[in-house]
Parts: structure tokens; C-alpha cells; sequence
């Protein structure tokens, strides 16, 4: 007889589907390549299922989706998760509301990341697509997307990360030469976030074009 494993299987199975079929469309929009990036969704308030590491985003199977706790650990799995676990789970400890973490390398993020990485943020004011982050309302506002510098030592990064988010109301960041890291109440809203973010990027690099 085996342990009852410690969190919902059939919900795992639910959300691992989820995953699966919004990480497709994002592969196959040239937003993951190479195996890039990862994406978890909260299980329940002390787990998360996220893509396993080094596997095509554009083929995920259920075996491909496995679960940690909110320390980063792999649980009930021998599996690896991503060696950014820990960016995930730190905003699901701090955050009850947040339901969903996306990751994503599209062209227009990394080369973003890399043009601003000296100022530290990506300013946006005025476009109407604001108001596509939860709680905005109108266009005459001004956000900056932070953008961190890339390490490997993701305690360190979870560190800043968690200092910016002391200081502001944040729905995502860009990492140096990396990519960008999105979330939401749920992955409708997470993907709303991930997509305005793309959009407003690409709008900013066109701009620099013309000046």
C-alpha cells in the first residue's frame, strides 16, 4: 500500500492540461524557444505544478508537468524542475491571490531586456493596453517594468525581485539577456498580462527606431 500523495492528483491533471495547451499556443508564437522558459500554476497553498525542466514547450506532455512545494523542492517526482523554481514559488508564498507564473524568451522581450538593462526599467505611459494590468483603469498612467540583471544564483534574484515588490504594485519583470516573467489570479489573466507586456515591448523597440 503507498502514501496518499499530499496534494489533489485530479487537479494536478486539470491544470497540467491547462498548461499544456496555453504553453503550445506560446511555443508556437516563437515565445519558448530552444526549450526556454518554464510555467507553473498554484495546486494549493503549499504546492505548484510547473514544466519540468529542459523539455520543448511545444510538445508538453502530463509527463511533463510535475509538482514542487513552495520551498522549490520536487515533490512525490524525481523529475527536475527548472533552475527557476524558486522565481515562481516566491511569488506564490507572498501572494495567496496569484494563480499563475509565465516565463517566456520572445525576441521582443530579450531584446528589450537588453536595451534598458542599463536604465533598470522599460518606462510606458499613455497606451490604451494599461489598462490590460489588473487594477488599472485608465490610460493616463505610467508603469516600468523593472529589469534585473541575469545571475545564476536565483536566491539573489528572488532577493531583488522581492524588493521591487516592496516598493510597488508589479505584473511582471525583465531579466537582462533573458526573458520575461508575467502572473496573474489565474492563466486568462496571467496570459492578458504576458500579452499586453509583449505588445507594449514591441511598441517601445519601434519607437526607438524612428527617433
Amino acid at each position: 500500500m503507498t502514501d496518499a500523495l499530499p496534494f489533489d492528483v485530479q487537479r494536478l491533471r486539470h491544470l497540467a492540461g491547462e498548461i499544456i495547451t496555453n504553453v503550445r499556443e506560446l511555443s508556437a508564437a516563437g515565445w519558448t524557444p530552444a526549450t526556454s522558459s518554464n510555467f507553473s500554476h498554484r495546486l494549493d497553498d503549499r504546492h505548484a505544478a510547473i514544466t519540468v525542466s529542459g523539455r520543448d514547450k511545444g510538445r508538453l506532455t502530463e509527463a511533463d508537468i510535475m509538482v514542487v512545494d513552495f520551498d522549490g523542492n520536487p515533490v512525490a517526482t524525481e523529475h527536475r524542475p527548472s533552475a527557476e523554481t524558486l522565481l515562481h514559488t516566491q511569488l506564490y508564498k507572498r501572494f495567496p491571490e496569484i494563480g499563475c507564473v509565465l516565463h517566456t524568451h520572445s525576441k521582443a522581450q530579450t531584446i528589450a531586456s537588453r536595451l534598458y538593462a542599463g536604465a533598470g526599467h522599460v518606462h510606458l505611459e499613455g497606451y490604451e493596453l494599461l489598462k490590460a494590468f489588473t487594477g488599472n483603469t485608465t490610460h493616463d498612467t505610467e508603469i516600468d517594468i523593472p529589469v534585473l540583471p541575469n545571475t545564476q544564483d536565483m536566491h539573489t534574484l528572488a532577493a531583488q525581485v522581492d524588493a521591487l515588490l516592496d516598493q510597488r504594485p508589479m505584473w511582471g519583470y525583465l531579466i537582462d539577456g533573458h526573458g520575461l516573467y508575467a502572473w496573474g489570479r489565474d492563466m486568462a489573466e496571467a496570459r492578458r498580462h504576458l500579452e499586453a507586456f509583449e505588445f507594449l515591448l514591441g511598441c517601445e523597440l519601434e519607437l526607438r527606431k524612428l527617433k
